[in-house]
C-alpha cells in the first residue's frame, strides 16, 4: 500500500468514500443500469482510514505513557503532536498536505496582522473561501464523484478549528465581558496562541484526520495537564471544582469505544454493501414496489448507511481518549466521563422522536461550531443561515444543497408542530408512549428522505428519487409552515432566558473560583450543559 495521491491504492476520505482510478470499468462501481446516473462512488474496505487511525491510536497510547504533562513540557507535547499530525497527512495525501499548512499560516497572518477587532470575519471568509475553492478544484477538477486525494475532509475540520479560535480570541480580546453569553465567556481567549500553539491546535495527529472538534481552550487545558484537575462530586454537591487528583485512565472508555468500532465496520462491510441507498430509484424497485415497501426499504437503507459514520466517528474520539484527552469530569457517582468531545450519541440517534433531537445527537461538535460561529450570531433567519453555512462547509455537490434546503422546512414544520401539538400528549403515560412510537416513525422517515440527495450527490438522481415520492413530505411541510406557525410565546421566552440566566452564574461563579487566567476545563463543561439545556428547550418552542 502507498500513501501518495497517485497511487493506484484507493483513496479515502473521512466518511468512507473510496476512488477507483478511472480507467475501472462502470461495472466495478456501479449496477448498469444505473451507468450514468450515479457519481461513480463506490464502498470499499477503507484500509488507508483505519492503517492511518491505528496508528494514531498506538501513538495516543504512547504520547499518554511517555509523555504525559507531568513528565514533559507543554513545548514537547506541542512540538510532538504537530509533528505526527503533519506525518499522517503526508501519508495519506502526499503534497496535497501542504493545503492544511497554507490554509493554516495565511488564517494566522490574519489574525496577527488585521487585530482582534475585525480578524474573525476576515479569517472566516478567507478560511471558508479556500475550502470551497479546494473543494471545487476536487469535484470539477478531477473526476465529479471520484473521491480521488479527498484532502478537503480534513480541511473541513481545520477550517472549523480555525473560525472558532477566530470568534474565541475575539470575544475574549475585544468584546466587553457583558456582551458575551454564558458560552462565549467560557470559550473567550484571552491572548494570542503562539504559532506553535496554534499549529498543535489545527494539525494535532489526534484530530487531523477525522476530528473531532474541540475548543481551543480545552486543548491547551489537556496539553498542559490540567484537564483531570476535577474531584468527583462530594455530599456538600460542590462538584468539578479543582483539585490536585490523580489522572483517571481512559482505558475502559477507549475499549468500549473501540468495540462500538467493531460492530460498526462489521455492519457497514456486511449489511450496507447489501442494501444500497441506489436501489430507492431504481426503475424496478419504483414500479413494482408497494408504498408499505418502499417506505420501509428507504428507512432500513439510510440506517444501513450510518454505521461508517458511527465507525470514523467513534474511533476518533477513541483515539483522543487514548491521548488523555477528552475528560469531561465526574458524575454524580464519581466515574469519570470521556465525553467532552464526543461526535454523536448512537442511542439517541436511533430513537430520535423529532428532527432536532436527531441533529442534536448527530455531528454534535459540528452542531456546536454551527451554532457558535453562526446561529448565536446571526440577525436575520438564523436557522436558514446555518443550514445554508452547513451546506457551503460541507461541499459543492448539489445533493448537499438539496438536503440542506428540505433540512429547513422540515425542521421548521417539525417545530410547529410540536410546538402546537406535544403538550396534548404528555399525559397520561400510555398516551405519551403512542405519541412517542408515532413521532419516531415520522422523525426517521423525514430524516431518511432528506438526507437521501446528501448519498446521491447529483441533481438528477436526486430528483428522481423525491419525483418518486411525488415531494409528499416537502409539500406536507409547506402546509404546516402555512397552517401552522411556531408559537412564540412570552411564556417559553422567559423560561429561556431563566435558565441561561442561572446557568450563566453558576459557571461565572465557578469561573471565579479557579481564577482569572485559569484555562480549566470545568468552564466548558458549564458550557456544553448549558448549550444541550438551550437546545432541548429550542425543541419545546
Amino acid at each position: 500500500m502507498t500513501s501518495g495521491p497517485y497511487s493506484s491504492t484507493p483513496q479515502i476520505n473521512i466518511f468512507g468514500r473510496v476512488n477507483l482510478k478511472s480507467n475501472i470499468k462502470n461495472k466495478q462501481n456501479k449496477t448498469t443500469h444505473m451507468s450514468g446516473i450515479i457519481p461513480q462512488v463506490v464502498q470499499l474496505p477503507i484500509v488507508n482510514f483505519v492503517v492511518c487511525q491505528l496508528f494514531a491510536l498506538l501513538a495516543a497510547i504512547w504520547f499518554r505513557t511517555y509523555l504525559r504533562s507531568s513528565k514533559t513540557s507543554s513545548f514537547i507535547r506541542h512540538v510532538v503532536a504537530t509533528l505526527l499530525g503533519l506525518y499522517l497527512a503526508l501519508f495519506c495525501f502526499g503534497w496535497y498536505a501542504l493545503h492544511f499548512l497554507v490554509q493554516s499560516g495565511i488564517s494566522y497572518c490574519i489574525m496577527i496582522i488585521i487585530g482582534v477587532e475585525n480578524m474573525h470575519k476576515y479569517c472566516f471568509v478567507f478560511a471558508l473561501g479556500y475550502l470551497t475553492v479546494c473543494q471545487i478544484t476536487r469535484v470539477y477538477i478531477f473526476d465529479y464523484g471520484q473521491y480521488s486525494a479527498d484532502f478537503s475532509g480534513p480541511m473541513m475540520i481545520i477550517t472549523q478549528k480555525i473560525t472558532s479560535l477566530a470568534y474565541e480570541i475575539h470575544d475574549g480580546m475585544f468584546r466587553k465581558d457583558e456582551e458575551l453569553t454564558s458560552s462565549q465567556r467560557g470559550l473567550a481567549v484571552r491572548r494570542m496562541p503562539s504559532l506553535l500553539e496554534y499549529l498543535s491546535y489545527t494539525c494535532n495527529f489526534m484530530g487531523i484526520l477525522a476530528g473531532p472538534l474541540c475548543s481551543y481552550r480545552d486543548y491547551i487545558t489537556f496539553i498542559e495537564g490540567r484537564a483531570h484537575r476535577r474531584a468527583p462530586p462530594g455530599a456538600s454537591g460542590q462538584d468539578d471544582l479543582p483539585c490536585e487528583s490523580a489522572e483517571p485512565s481512559p482505558n475502559v472508555a477507549v475499549i468500549q469505544k473501540l468495540l462500538v468500532c467493531g460492530l460498526s465496520l462489521f455492519f457497514h462491510l456486511t449489511i450496507s454493501k447489501t442494501l444500497p441507498v441506489e436501489y430507492n430509484i431504481d426503475e424496478h424497485f419504483q414500479a413494482t414496489a408497494s408504498w408499505p415497501t418502499k417506505v420501509v426499504y428507504l428507512y432500513i437503507s439510510l440506517l444501513a448507511a450510518r454505521p461508517k459514520y458511527y465507525f470514523a466517528w467513534t474511533l476518533a474520539d477513541a483515539i483522543n481518549n487514548a491521548a488523555g484527552f477528552g475528560f469531561r469530569g465526574y458524575d454524580e457517582n464519581g466515574t469519570a466521563r470521556w465525553d467532552l468531545i464526543s461526535n454523536l450519541r448512537i442511542q439517541q440517534i436511533e430513537m430520535s422522536t423529532s428532527f432536532k433531537m436527531f441533529l442534536d445527537n448527530w455531528n454534535i461538535q459540528t452542531a456546536l461550531w454551527l451554532k457558535r460561529v453562526c446561529y448565536e450570531r446571526a440577525s436575520l433567519s438564523p436557522t436558514i443561515q446555518t443550514f445554508i453555512l452547513s451546506a457551503i462547509w460541507h461541499g459543492v455537490y448539489p445533493g448537499y444543497y438539496l438536503t440542506f434546503l428540505t433540512g429547513v422546512v422540515m425542521t421548521l414544520a417539525a417545530r410547529a408542530m410540536r410546538s402546537n401539538f406535544r403538550h396534548y400528549f404528555i399525559e397520561p403515560p400510555q398516551l405519551k408512549l403512542l405519541y412517542d412510537v408515532v413521532t419516531w416513525v415520522m422523525t426517521q422517515i423525514a430524516i431518511s428522505y432528506t438526507v437521501v440527495p446528501f448519498v446521491l450527490l447529483s441533481v438528477k438522481p436526486s430528483f428522481m428519487f423525491y419525483s418518486s415520492w411525488y415531494y409528499c413530505l416537502h409539500v406536507a411541510s409547506i402546509l404546516v409552515l402555512l397552517f401552522l406557525p411556531v408559537k412564540k410565546t412570552q411564556r417559553g421566552k422567559t423560561t429561556h432566558e431563566n435558565v441561561q440566566l442561572s446557568r450563566s452564574k453558576k459557571c461565572d461563579e465557578r469561573e471565579n473560583s479557579l481564577g482569572q487566567n485559569s484555562f480549566s476545563t470545568t468552564n466548558n463543561v458549564c458550557n456544553q450543559n448549558q448549550e444541550i439545556a438551550s437546545r432541548h428547550s429550542s425543541l419545546k418552542q
